[in-house]
């Protein structure tokens, strides 16, 4: 941390944002796949079982390598980190299966009757006699997988009261001790302290610099508030109040304000919150845990 005196994109996989628009199947998804004449015809000899399912395996599956089904989720079921469920309409079921690899892209639940549109390929399992939808990609179907996953973590968290007012705690009238954490290019401090400037003379800011978006940035931010609170309580530090603010993005860009690891680390903290991410429009769930939401 550095003590300073103020003077005073992305697309889904579907082709589109999947933050802001909703996803359905397109027409030309729908469009049934041809199986090319072949060879295969009846034998005078009866075909052995593992001939026959070696057969079907050959023709069928370079068939479907990158289809869409689109269809409800029912009895998924978590193993060793990959999850298995059946897919399901009024007619049939299909076998379905996503990887751990591909799952933790997932950011929403995948729960039993959401109705969903899945990427992916037909394997045939020789050993059981079946097959199975192999999935690359899963949306929600109708809504973006960011606004699902927000619905879905803002009401878990409310559940367990993070959002309630009567938790929040009183901001000091006059603090003179801010800690400032944001992007680590000096830009978005500098915005800070002028406005700071503008309105006072009489307060210090101690910069907590660091990444507010990608990989890791949602545990890095969780733990300067840990540590923020920690280095004040033993005296090393005066903190009146966090700030926690970065500039306006897509929801994509957005996304750690509304990770649990930071709405958590923000209602944990000792030292009252001010949470100023994006832009007026922008709501996240920092926001809402926070004390105080200001814009920026």
């Amino acid at each position: 941390m550095k003590r300073t005196n103020s003077a005073p994109e992305s697309q889904s996989l579907f082709g589109f944002d999947n933050g802001e628009q909703t996803c359905e199947v397109p027409a030309t998804a729908l469009v049934p796949v041809t199986v090319p004449e072949t060879n295969y015809l009846p034998s005078p000899e009866p075909l052995s079982v593992t001939a026959l399912t070696q057969q079907l395996k050959y023709v069928l599956e370079p068939q479907f390598q990158n289809i869409l089904v689109v269809g409800e989720v029912s009895r998924p079921s978590p193993s060793n980190g990959h999850l298995y469920f059946a897919l399901k309409d009024d007619d049939a079921v299909l076998n379905t299966c996503i990887w751990r690899s591909k799952l933790q892209r997932a950011k929403f639940d995948i729960r039993d009757g959401l109705e969903v549109i899945c990427r992916g390929k037909i394997e045939i399992y020789d050993k059981r006699g079946s097959y199975s939808l192999i999935v690359e990609s899963i949306e929600p179907k109708g809504i973006g997988s960011l606004e699902l996953a927000f619905r879905q973590l803002y009401e878990r968290l409310s559940a367990d009261g993070l959002f309630d007012e009567r938790r929040k705690r009183p901001l000091p009238m006059f603090p003179r001790n801010v800690v400032l954490i944001t992007a680590e290019h000096k830009a978005a401090a500098n915005d800070f302290i002028r406005v700071l400037g503008n309105r006072t003379q009489r307060v210090d800011v101690l910069l907590a610099p660091t990444k507010v978006q990608g990989e890791g940035a949602a545990a890095g931010i969780a733990n300067i508030i840990k540590c923020v609170n920690a280095i004040a309580e033993t005296g090393a530090i005066r903190a009146d109040v966090i700030v926690i603010t970065r500039g306006g993005g897509s929801k994509e860009d957005l996304w750690t304000f509304n990770e649990e690891v930071v709405v958590r680390a923000v209602v944990t903290s000792a030292i009252p919150v001010i949470s100023a991410i994006g832009h007026e429009i922008d709501v996240s769930l920092c926001d809402l845990a926070a004390d105080l939401r200001a814009f920026t």
